[in-house]
């Protein structure tokens, strides 16, 4: 009997992913068919997006797992009708693309890039910035984009430290954790980078009273989840010199909208949402491994801790 793979995202994306997936279970010696559309009870994986349109999964009754294309799943993970092992996407090219966003902005701070390039006043200022090893960066969340993010860092020397909720131990970073780290590191940051996962633990994980904790005109990088920062908080911070700059990937509301006031706040720098994004070639790779690894008997890479949210 073949293994039945429904693929559940936008449906722009099934002409791209369809070749690559069927390419991968090929390889992987699997009997399979491919689809966006079987009977529920006929499917034994998702491949999966919440805006594919899928909620409810209890007619999915021969379901072995969900394999999520996306990194967060705090759109799915508190899904009743979900009972079956979910994963979520962890590829080596969303990695990739993340930890050189996060590296190039982090430069762009450490190196002064903005006052470069926006002042020309024919003032003839040799002002050198610090070496990287005399920069004091911290990236909250531990997780693999930001242990990756932070690797990436210690290697040009930024004296790196991490936040988690748990203990890690990763060469050349200075790794805390539990509440008390998360005061430490935030007390000595220049350079904040959020990467940590949207879950109710970690809302507004910058707040009036964290971004007070940091070092007068610290900087701020999110490519994480919006709600990791109270607006009203980071804009009161900004507004007193307490943050100097931010610049933000994400946000509660997506698109931002038009009138919000980041838009036009001299010290926010906004992207839309591209820090990084699932690369079709590697994320078939990954969910091809867990559906070999499904049909085997082995255990599935990168699942989620329901209790967690991650």
């Amino acid at each position: 009997m073949p293994v039945n793979v429904l693929f559940s995202a936008r449906p722009e994306l099934w002409p791209v992913y369809e070749p690559l997936l069927a390419k991968g279970l090929t390889e992987a010696g699997l009997d399979f068919c491919l689809g966006t559309e079987f009977a529920p009870d006929q499917v034994d994986y998702v491949v999966y997006a919440p805006n594919g349109g899928l909620m409810d999964f209890t007619p999915y009754t021969r379901l072995k797992a969900v394999l999520s294309l996306w990194a967060g799943v705090e759109q799915i993970a508190g899904n009743a009708t979900l009972t079956v092992p979910l994963a979520r996407m962890v590829d080596h090219g969303l990695t990739q693309g993340m930890t050189e966003w996060v590296v190039g902005h982090v430069l762009r701070y450490h190196l002064g890039m903005d006052h470069h390039i926006t002042v020309q006043d024919g003032v003839w200022t040799p002002d050198a910035p610090p070496l990287a090893s005399e920069r004091l960066v911290c990236v909250l969340g531990l997780g693999a984009l930001g242990e990756a993010a932070a690797r990436a860092l210690a290697a040009l020397n930024f004296h790196v430290t991490g936040w988690s909720r748990t203990s890690k131990d990763i060469p050349g970073v200075t790794c805390l954790y539990g509440e008390d780290g998360l005061l430490t590191a935030l007390s000595q940051a220049e350079i904040v980078v959020l990467l940590l996962p949207d879950t109710p633990a970690t809302e507004n994980t910058l707040n009036s009273k964290t971004l007070a904790l940091l070092p007068m005109g610290a900087c701020i990088i999110n490519p994480g989840r919006g709600p990791l920062i109270d607006d009203n908080a980071l804009l009161d911070a900004l507004k007193t010199g307490q943050v100097g700059h931010a610049t933000l990937d994400v946000f509660r509301v997506e698109p931002l909208p038009p009138d919000h006031p980041y838009w036009a706040h001299p010290n926010v720098t906004v992207t839309p949402h591209i820090a990084s994004e699932t690369r079709p070639v590697t994320a078939a790779q990954v969910i091809c491994e867990n559906i070999r690894r499904g049909e085997e008997g082995e255990p599935f890479l990168h699942l989620v801790d329901r209790t967690l949210g991650y």
